[in-house]
């Protein structure tokens, strides 16, 4: 194995992933190596979502400017790339529904932010109860926001496929392997794979998803900065529920200043119907099980307690909202009644599997409040995404080239072209749509 890099990403997430895509395109001769702990790329957050591609509604243009713009271009080129691939993406458009009339005042907001953020008239519209009742007899609820513009794909088979290019175009991956401590050593990064291997690297590039906040501090980047993880479930419908609806239904959340999403009803790519997710607080980017969680108790209890997130933890409003979430893991009626508000025919008796659970990382800052933005952290030697979560996978591919981009201008990594086609695109092109 080669020990020398010129880049290493540590991450193969759809991120990661997407960086290795573009960089197989621009860049013939330096070396460069994804790592992923993982038998597969996507095998995390990425891979264990909703499958939702979102169209930019929920996203202020001012305050979240690149996550809107990621989204909106990010849908295109999924669309554009799975058609060429034949991967599944279905337009199916969503509906996001306010229970009373205090929620349907941010499905205002959101109307607007969905047309600031580039969404045309037919592809955005408020619809009344009587209107939607129409189109969706057994949804329940104040006021409705359509957006039709919004998709299903399945996230793992996109992430695969990226990857599949990146390989064909001489990229190297190193799946199953871990990286375990790393630090500078003679004007380069030592990193230690699997406790016992080590490469160096020029330039690191972290894009390692729940344990993005582990890795920069250990490259002691980000120290102010701390994370909670959430573990996300899911319950499966049974197939009489399938065509209870035709398009997947969200509900405004009650408390958007947290990590707290009441659970939706979703429509996958493949036709099968499920609720959810919570958001179960857990101690570990891992923490599918109890004893994985076990085993991360203390040491992630010591870390909380000496940052800011010991002001979260201590909120009592964050605490009921907590604890109400753990309820939901215990209980499933608990879960599945927040669901029969706006679908009132749907009986708990009957959903009987569970689905996949998947872990979503929040960031909290030393004055102890969530960040809701990424975070974008970078020194001479290394570049760092914090807090990359929804719309992450939407926006992966264009966010991907802004990253890119981004250290062409600075110097740090130069592209050994300055346009070329990469995949189904041309990298000028995409450049502009970004940067505008």
């Amino acid at each position: 194995m080669t020990h020398d890099f010129d880049l290493v990403i540590i991450g193969g997430g759809i991120l990661g992933t997407s960086l290795s895509f573009f960089l197989s395109y621009l860049n013939k001769t330096k070396k460069i190596v994804t790592i992923e702990q993982e038998h597969k790329v996507a095998f995390h957050t990425s891979g264990r979502n909703t499958g939702k591609v979102h169209a930019p509604y929920l996203y202020d243009p001012e305050k979240k400017k690149m996550f809107a713009k990621a989204a909106y271009h990010g849908y295109d080129m999924i669309k554009k790339y799975s058609q060429l691939k034949n991967l599944p993406f279905k337009e199916d458009g969503v509906l996001e529904v306010s229970l009373n009339k205090k929620s349907t005042k941010i499905l205002e907001k959101y109307l607007r932010w969905g047309k600031q953020n580039g969404l045309k008239e037919d592809e955005i519209e408020l619809l009344t109860s009587s209107q939607l009742k129409k189109i969706e007899p057994e949804i329940k609820c104040d006021t409705c926001l359509q957006v039709h513009k919004d998709a299903s794909t399945d996230y793992s088979k996109f992430t695969n496929s990226l990857m599949i290019d990146s390989r064909n175009n001489g990229m190297k991956f190193l799946l199953n392997t871990k990286v375990t401590d790393i630090k500078k050593k003679d004007g380069k990064w030592k990193i230690i794979l699997n406790n016992e291997h080590e490469i160096f690297s020029n330039f690191v590039i972290n894009v390692a998803g729940g344990e993005s906040i582990d890795i920069a501090h250990k490259m002691e980047v980000g120290q102010n900065l701390t994370d909670v993880h959430f573990r996300g479930e899911y319950w499966k419908a049974p197939k009489e529920y399938f065509n209870l609806t035709k398009k997947s239904v969200y509900s405004v959340p009650d408390f958007p200043d947290y990590p707290f999403l009441d659970p939706h009803w979703i429509i996958r790519v493949d036709g099968t119907c499920e609720i959810g997710p919570n958001a179960v607080p857990v101690f570990s980017p891992y923490g599918y099980k109890a004893s994985e969680n076990l085993k991360e108790f203390v040491p992630k209890l010591l870390e909380m307690i000496n940052s800011g997130a010991r002001k979260a933890v201590f909120d009592k409003q964050f605490q009921k909202l907590a604890i109400n979430e753990i309820q939901s893991s215990m209980s499933k009626s608990a879960m599945i009644e927040r669901v029969t508000r706006f679908l009132p025919k749907i009986d708990a008796d009957k959903i009987t599997n569970k689905g996949t659970a998947g872990i979503r990382s929040s960031v909290i800052n030393d004055k102890g409040k969530f960040v809701s933005d990424m975070i974008i952290e970078d020194d001479s030697m290394s570049l760092h995404i914090l807090n990359y979560n929804s719309p992450g996978a939407t926006g992966a591919l264009p966010f991907s080239v802004h990253i890119i981009n981004r250290l062409h201008e600075r110097g740090f990594f130069r592209r050994e072209k300055d346009d070329c086609d990469c995949g189904p695109w041309k990298f000028s092109d995409l450049i502009e749509k970004i940067s505008t």
